[in-house]
């Protein structure tokens, strides 16, 4: 008979892949260009007039304003994409999708897993994707 794992065994589990995927090159380059934006002035500078022209966004919008909130809409855009227009920004941006992608690899390796070992342990054909054990299934 093969082991039962319980929830606390699982998430155990989980946490050190948590643990692996943190020591990654991935997102130790991340982790290193996300200190890097932190420290760069200008970009920080850059973030504090679109969360300032956002907070004024609100406020005009409240009061109707549709002309002005257009203007201010426009000299967030403009903002966004002179901090996107930052290599140091799109090396970050790079980063931030290749972890992305790398939970998802382990997101569709779990699922994947799980599914042919269910296919497996019903005696199914994994390339078809089918079981012959299940209750559905006439033959």
């Amino acid at each position: 008979m093969t082991k039962l794992y319980t929830r606390q065994e699982i998430k155990d589990k989980a946490k050190e892949l948590a643990n692996m995927l943190a020591r990654t090159e991935e997102v130790d380059f991340f982790k290193r260009a996300e200190k890097k934006i932190n420290e760069h002035l200008r970009v920080q500078e850059m973030i504090a007039d679109i969360k300032r022209y956002q907070k004024e966004a609100v406020n005009l919008k409240h009061y109707g304003k549709t002309e002005a909130l257009k203007e201010v809409e426009a000299k967030i855009d403009k903002l966004h994409d002179q901090i996107d227009e930052i290599p140091l920004v799109q090396e970050f941006k790079r980063s931030q999708v290749e972890v992305n992608e790398l939970l998802q690899l382990i997101t569709n390796t779990v699922s994947k897993t799980v599914t042919d070992e269910i296919i497996r342990s019903m005696d199914g054909d994994v390339m078809r994707g089918t079981t012959t054990k299940s209750p559905f299934h006439h033959c």
